[in-house]
């Protein structure tokens, strides 16, 4: 492998500093979907994984309201929300993880939205 043909990665120091940087975005537009009927690993598409108490989450996800948007008659969010359970014992946690991804609906949910408006597919 080159040079030219490895991935780019920041350090630690260096992706703190670019963090420490950023001024604050609405982070909707920014969130691109993931193409209708995609199979397989969605792994490199935009999408958030928070872990930890609800607490912690719900802190995190107030922040991130203006992606709520994304469901909508052309867009619907992937949204998952579930305590972590434990591999051994397989008993419920109090830890819990959320993720969330945008995907495009399907031609026929775009059109309904269309015809009857965006609450007809997102309620």
């Amino acid at each position: 492998m080159t040079t030219a043909n490895k991935p780019q990665r920041l350090d630690k120091a260096q992706a703190l500093k670019h963090w420490r940087t950023l001024e604050p975005k609405d982070p909707a537009p920014a969130m691109q979907a993931i193409p209708y009927k995609t199979t397989g690993s969605k792994y490199g598409y935009s999408g958030i994984r928070i872990d930890g108490t609800r607490e912690f989450i719900d802190a995190v996800l107030s922040n991130l309201k203006p992606l709520t948007q994304h469901e909508n008659g052309r867009t619907r969010l992937e949204l998952n929300y579930t305590e972590v359970v434990d591999r051994e014992s397989g008993y419920p946690t109090e830890n819990w993880v959320c993720y969330v991804r945008v995907h495009e609906r399907g031609g026929q949910a775009q059109m309904m939205a269309a015809v009857f408006g965006d609450h007809v597919v997102t309620s």
